[in-house]
């Protein structure tokens, strides 16, 4: 079975992250976020990966190759996005049968990819909401897909679309649809024909994210370092602590006093302490360093940062070469109890959060004694001063 992954768009949503670096590449756990969904199509015996690629293509080329743990890679060049089916029409030239589609920056369980892929005939992956109104929403008779209707005030049912789908042969023909009204080529138009054409199962989903905006690059990561087991290869002095499921990566470095609460992973690289407090569900990628005296709470370092001396970081994500001067800390809960609000695409919106510290672009600078508000997007290669206290977005 060919399995289609969408890469190509530019993730808008979850910026200042995706300033140089496509969203499915961004790091959840010790991989990037389209290997996870890679990894599980594999595992189901997909017999082809086919990747559409668009912005920042080469990240993803470099890294799956032409054989991705002994499955032949092909891409698919999506010049302009124009949609989900465009870019699986963009595919077509590579599909000989039956095939496969999953969003490239969702997380499936993996038992329900199977389930996709050893489906008898069309099936799409459904998943249960308390509230519908905000999703495709699934029309089902007898385990029988009958249609689907986007964002109903009025929910058929409370299982919506999660972008997993398992097309016919002849759905090859079908993906040159109407621009919709939101300007788009939809994969749902062709599924709709397909649900006219055929008959369309469903593949009950038990875990999925849509991993569209920073705090659910965080709730990604705390879903995958759940599954963390303890492996420690690096270098770990005899005085650090090391708590639960920590992974220590070999070449990295773990020095003394340091206390590692797991679920936590130190890639190769990474060098943490003296005297550091790492906890919470946290990704430490290579090369990072986190310093004397430095706590990081549930939060995820990008590859090459540093917080090298006496600051707090909690629940907060950091771009590539990101370096926080001394005595840097996060705020990340708000006094009035209220959940954290974050900008996207120029809009304030609600985390759902809590608890939400600082998005800081690649490249990101703080000067000694900063302090970051709660809700904070530091825009790629942005700088502050020494003793500023920052309220606002830079």
């Amino acid at each position: 079975m060919q399995v289609v992954l969408l890469t190509a768009g530019e993730g808008t949503r979850m910026r200042p992250l995706t300033e140089s670096l496509p969203k499915p590449m961004l790091p959840v756990a010790d991989r990037p976020l389209v290997a996870h969904g890679a990894d599980a199509a594999v595992d189901a015996g997909a017999s082809e990966l086919i990747l559409v690629v668009g912005y920042e293509a080469e990240a993803v080329r470099e890294y799956f190759g032409d054989e991705y743990r002994g499955v032949p890679v092909e891409y698919a060049v999506q010049e302009e996005q124009l949609g989900t089916a465009h870019a699986v029409d963009c595919a077509t030239e590579h599909l000989d049968g039956p095939f496969v589609v999953l969003n490239g920056d969702d997380l499936y369980d993996r038992p329900s990819i199977d389930a996709l892929l050893s489906a008898d005939g069309p099936a799409v992956g459904t998943y249960r909401v308390d509230d519908p109104t905000s999703y495709g929403v699934f029309e089902v008779e007898d385990g029988v897909v009958t249609g689907i209707v986007e964002k109903p005030l009025d929910p058929p049912t409370d299982l919506v679309n999660v972008g997993a789908y398992r097309f016919p042969a002849e759905a090859r023909e079908w993906l040159d649809v109407p621009v919709s009204e939101r300007g788009e080529h939809e994969i749902t138009d062709v599924l709709s024909r397909t649900i006219a054409e055929q008959s369309v199962s469903t593949v009950a989903v038990e875990r999925w994210l849509g991993c569209g905006r920073p705090w659910e690059l965080l709730e990604a990561n705390e879903w995958k370092l759940a599954e963390l087991d303890r492996d420690v290869r690096g270098e770990v002095h005899e005085t650090a602590d090391l708590r639960g499921a920590v992974v220590v990566e070999d070449g990295a470095t773990v020095d003394a006093g340091v206390v590692v609460e797991g679920p936590a992973l130190i890639r190769s690289g990474a060098d943490v302490g003296p005297n550091a407090y790492v906890r919470g569900a946290t990704l430490l990628a290579e090369d990072t360093h986190v310093g004397n005296g430095v706590e990081i709470k549930n939060s995820v370092v990008m590859r090459g940062t540093h917080v090298p001396h006496l600051s707090y970081v909690g629940d907060s994500v950091l771009g590539r070469d990101v370096n926080f001067g001394a005595g840097t800390n996060v705020a990340n809960l708000r006094h009035d109890g209220a959940d954290v609000q974050f900008t996207v695409k120029g809009e304030r919106v609600s985390t759902g959060r809590r608890k939400f510290g600082v998005v800081a672009g690649d490249g990101a600078k703080t000067g000694i004694n900063t302090s970051l508000s709660p809700g904070l997007r530091l825009s790629a290669g942005a700088t502050t001063t020494p003793g500023e206290s920052v309220t606002r977005d830079r």
